[in-house]
């Protein structure tokens, strides 16, 4: 037993060296465990670091209602790529006959490709592939907006004159504009600058175009040395008072002044709303001398009612026939004149705006959701100068004056797909004494316009 003992006294000092020995290696692994993971969990970080960097700097890339938009991380390069489709059909009543045959129209078919760049320029291109023209770029310019107030726009686009000429296709109340639109140009190629101050209270718009007829579009070339001054203000006193009724109240002036040659300088027909023309000038009239516009316009929002109207005075010397070297046709001055009035309800409750109507719930049969209703009426007159019968524009063939009335149905599905039903009634004076010979201003003009639409 004491010899037990003896070797148990000269073990112990050796087996507690020996865990005193272990117990040091697996504190000195577990260090390196631990090193290891400090170094995994430095390289993780990094690399989340590295991933979200990545994330951030990425293009962000959406589809909404507004069509394809990428933007760049900081939102200071944007691309926008939208399209507009306009499908009608048109219907005509008691019209003699046939004058107008009823069809099938694809009325627009554009595609919107728009965009910033550093956050300051702007540059729009739209070409047009419905309607009866050969494709056709409607929009194609650059923006220069350094800040609010003082902004450049170079290229083709629309000139600041009338009210509903300015509205966005797509947010006419109506499938076609209304008669006064006829005197206003449409499109033409120019510089201007404009700007919005405080906040949106006054808007301005000033710039010099080659100058195009009423109702025309121009082309992208201009061979002559005559331009048009187009200039535009419009002002929202209440724009910032939200609350206020008089918040959606709008007041403006718009006017051109040029001087223009040639046959192109006159319209190549005033039409009406279900785009027949009733007057156009002889085939040998030429434009020679002052052409000027004066659009006094106002309009006004609150709630779901919406109210429009706008008149138009467009002015054009005239001759008969072009000058030669031997003979000098005497000139006249022909003042034609418009104006139109148009009220809209949204029987739903949503909002009115000049930009159009946003369904507070979309169309859904599942959740029985009927989107936005909205009902509009509108009346137009448009007056021919008395001067321009009939040395400028036969009496037979031209009306005097045209006025019509039209009411409607908007049915917006959501945001993106809205529904139209539109009658037209117009009624034509004729221009002289005799009765006139084509069938259009024998029977006036009843149209039925349906429209399924779609805009992103």
């Amino acid at each position: 037993m004491s010899v037990l003992l003896a070797l148990a006294t000269l073990a112990l000092p050796r087996l507690a060296a020996d865990e005193r020995d272990d117990i040091k290696a697996l504190r000195a692994q577990i260090d390196s465990l631990e090193q290891k993971l400090d170094v995994l969990e430095k390289k993780q970080e990094i690399h989340d670091q590295e991933a979200a960097a990545a994330a951030k700097a990425a293009p962000k890339i959406s589809l909404t209602s507004k069509g394809f938009v990428f933007s760049s991380d900081n939102g200071a390069n944007v691309l926008h790529i939208g399209a507009l489709i306009q499908f009608d059909s048109r219907e005509f009543f008691a019209d003699g006959g046939g004058v107008q045959n009823n069809s099938f129209v694809l009325r627009r078919a554009r595609t919107y490709i728009d965009g910033t760049i550093d956050k300051i320029y702007l540059f729009q291109f739209v070409p047009e592939f419905g309607g009866t023209n050969p494709v056709s770029v409607y929009d194609a310019n650059i923006c220069i907006a350094p800040t609010k107030e003082v902004q450049f726009k170079f290229g083709k686009f629309k000139p600041p004159m009338g009210l509903e000429s300015l509205q966005a296709e797509q947010n006419t109340s109506f499938a076609e504009r209304s008669l006064a639109s006829n005197l206003v140009p449409t499109r033409d190629l120019g510089a201007q600058v404009g700007g919005s101050i405080n906040d949106g209270v006054l808007t301005y718009t000033a710039g010099i175009f080659n100058g195009v007829a009423d109702g025309a579009y121009s082309t992208n070339v201009d061979f002559d040395n005559d331009k048009d001054v187009i200039a535009r203000v419009f002002s929202r006193p209440f724009v910032n008072a939200k609350d206020s009724p008089l918040h959606g109240l709008g007041a403006g002036l718009s006017g051109s002044f040029g001087r223009e040659k040639g046959t192109a300088a006159l319209t190549s027909g005033y039409k009406s709303d279900g785009q027949q023309t009733f007057f156009k000038y002889n085939s040998t009239v030429v434009a020679d001398g002052d052409i000027w516009r004066v659009s006094p316009q106002a309009c006004y929002y609150y709630g779901p009612v919406g109210v429009m109207a706008e008149y138009v005075v467009s002015t054009v010397n005239v001759r008969p026939n072009a000058p030669t070297a031997t003979t000098f046709p005497a000139k006249a001055q022909l003042e034609n004149k418009a104006w139109e009035v148009r009220v809209g309800y949204v029987i739903t409750g949503e909002d009115d705006s000049y930009t159009g109507v946003t369904p507070a719930e979309p169309f859904s049969w599942a959740n029985g959701t009927w989107g936005a209703w909205q009902v509009v009426a509108r009346y137009a007159n448009l007056k021919i100068d008395s001067k321009a019968f009939p040395l400028f524009a036969s009496t037979a063939t031209n009306a005097r004056e045209a006025s019509a009335w039209g009411a409607g149905v908007n049915w917006y599905l959501n945001n993106v797909v809205r529904i139209s039903q539109d009658f037209f009634d117009t009624h034509f004076t004729k221009a002289g004494t005799t009765a006139p010979t084509t069938q259009i201003l024998q029977h006036n003009e009843k149209a039925l316009i349906t429209r399924v639409q779609l805009s992103f």
